[in-house]
């Protein structure tokens, strides 16, 4: 898979106890259409399953790690700075390349010195298992979009609703100019660490791309806590790292006639329908506890919201992107 003398791509994985995915992830990985030209670089951090042995099957460099060093920012820091390609890819244990041509895709939005960084999607495939309101429709077919401001003041003059569409960047697959994170490293943090990248590549004035086409697929089933504490996650770091404070949460008849819709044209049958139907009220649920918690404590003031967080969360659920 991997030209050692000149690669062009390294693909950085963190993982932890990821053996349940690892082969599947590794394997399409080689399938890539530019396997050859790639490395793979994973960075365990403290795995007590299989993992390691699962990684030892596959032409891959293995960094290990204790799990007390371990955070979003500086552990990818370490994958960059091993890694020998021009280009540097982000993703995770539990992400798989919809198409062979993942790679490829994302390495088409560097179409000039000035882009830093292009950012794929995450969609979740058409299984029986996971929620078909969330199955992967696009609408029409995808497309870049290009994000650059002059200089730090004019990104800085925009409203916070603004900034979190700008920065809406995604490590679950996400692509860099290795030269780039050199000079603008990720900050060290357990949480959004490609969003700030993202904010911090565009105030420097580097161009960031959106290519809809770079697809990965990347589940994850919610109880109640979980989808709660997720979605305060969010709402806190967007106010801390974007001042962004919501109006409202998305509860509305509306949003209970589309999921409807959605469930009676999916193919799935009665029983299914009426599972996912309480599934996805559920998560409604659980995201307008959220927004009323958060706004419950902001209006007490900065110090208290920060209470009531550390009290819910302790530390930010796993697998949360500050843009979705």
């Amino acid at each position: 898979m991997t030209d050692n003398n000149s690669p062009l791509v390294s693909v950085v994985i963190p993982v932890k106890n990821g053996a349940y995915w690892l082969h599947d992830l590794l394997s399409q990985l080689q399938r890539q259409t530019l396997a050859a030209k790639s490395e793979i670089i994973v960075i365990d951090s403290g795995s007590t399953d299989s993992s390691r042995e699962i990684i030892r099957k596959f032409p891959v460099r293995l960094l290990t790690i204790p799990s007390s060093q371990f955070n979003h920012g500086e552990t990818r820091n370490l994958g960059a700075h091993e890694a020998k390609g021009k280009y540097v890819v982000m993703t995770v244990q539990d992400a798989i390349p919809a198409s062979d041509h993942w790679l490829a895709n994302l390495l088409e939005g560097f179409t000039d010195d000035e882009v830093a960084g292009v950012c794929g999607t995450q969609a979740v495939p058409h299984h029986a298992d996971k929620n078909p309101v969330q199955w992967y429709r696009p609408v029409s077919a995808p497309q870049k979009k290009r994000i650059q401001f002059k200089n730090s003041r004019e990104y800085d003059a925009l409203t916070p609703a603004e900034k979190v569409n700008s920065c809406r960047w995604d490590n679950v697959t996400a692509c860099y100019r290795r030269d780039v994170l050199q000079q603008i490293p990720f900050q060290k943090t357990f949480f959004a660490e490609d969003a700030l990248w993202a904010q911090d590549a565009l105030r420097a004035g580097y161009a960031i791309v959106y290519n809809g086409s770079a697809v990965v697929y990347h589940y994850h089933h919610e109880d109640f806590s979980f989808a709660f504490r997720r979605f305060l996650t969010v709402l806190y770091y967007r106010y801390k790292y974007f001042a962004h404070a919501p109006a409202k949460v998305e509860d509305s008849i509306y949003r209970r006639l589309q999921i409807l819709k959605i469930l009676l044209t999916s193919d799935v049958n009665l029983n299914e329908k009426l599972k996912w139907w309480k599934y996805n009220r559920q998560l409604q649920r659980a995201y307008k506890k959220a927004y009323d918690t958060f706004k419950d404590a902001l209006a007490k003031g900065d110090d208290y919201l920060d209470k009531v967080y550390e009290e819910i969360c302790k530390t930010p659920p796993m697998h949360v992107a500050l843009g979705k």
